[in-house]
């Protein structure tokens, strides 16, 4: 079935959404004016980090104008530069800026990825779309299981989308775990490997960052937790 580097290649070229298809592209060609000069990706974003990363970080869906546009996860918009800066003080990224896929970002043992691959009209994928997206993720969250130890979800519909992905190799209990920041719970490995533990924080939209429901120590309390649940060493910022 090819491994994660196969995989992202397979995600680029996935035009199973109508709806999605059709924004993304025309987002593509009609462009910012800031960014007129700008060639958009106009595809579905894969995902971005090791491929043996401990540590994966899951959103919402690429920003019309940030990874719709430079094709990687939260790259090149002000929800990008909040979570990057944030990753880079807890020691998960080499920089603290992502702004464009060459720049020389790296990341930690750590992959960022989304449950809905393309840029959706204002933010908002359907159900069907989710649901259309879910085998890509399902993949990837496979494909990491060797060495994944743990995983911060931005947002509750991050959360709600991600729980049934888990399931295909972690035992999700029901009631299903509650979302909220800070929210913390440990999965059992299907196979009886390591457990999986699950992180909850505020999504890192203007509108949590810009009136303070999410500040950065409150993000970085939440990277440090997951990062030291993964067993990654980090030496935080020098």
């Amino acid at each position: 079935m090819g491994g994660l580097s196969a995989l992202d290649e397979g995600v680029t070229t996935c035009r199973a959404c109508p709806r999605l298809v059709a924004w993304r592209e025309e987002v593509a060609r009609v462009r910012r004016a800031a960014f007129r000069d700008q060639v958009y990706w106009g595809r579905p974003v894969p995902g971005f980090g090791p491929a043996d990363a401990a540590l994966a970080i899951v959103g919402l869906a690429p920003a019309a104008h940030g990874a719709n546009r430079t094709g990687r996860m939260f790259t090149g918009d002000r929800s990008g530069d909040f979570l990057y800066a944030a990753l880079h003080a807890v020691g998960l990224a080499n920089q603290p800026t992502s702004t464009h896929a060459g720049d020389g970002l790296t990341l930690v043992g750590t992959r960022i990825t989304a449950p809905v691959k393309c840029a959706p009209p204002a933010n908002k994928p359907t159900p069907e779309e989710r649901d259309n997206c879910r085998p890509w993720l399902v993949r990837e969250l496979e494909l990491l299981r060797p060495t994944l130890r743990a995983v911060v979800v931005l947002g509750a519909f991050g959360w709600q989308a991600l729980l049934p992905v888990l399931a295909s190799c972690w035992r999700v209990p029901r009631p299903r775990p509650t979302f909220g920041h800070g929210a913390r719970t440990a999965l059992a490995a299907l196979d009886g490997g390591a457990p999986l533990h699950l992180f909850g924080c505020f999504h890192v939209s203007q509108q949590n960052t810009f009136t303070g429901r999410l500040t950065p120590p409150m993000l970085e309390e939440v990277l440090a937790a997951a990062a030291g649940a993964a067993g990654i060493r980090t030496a935080g910022r020098a």
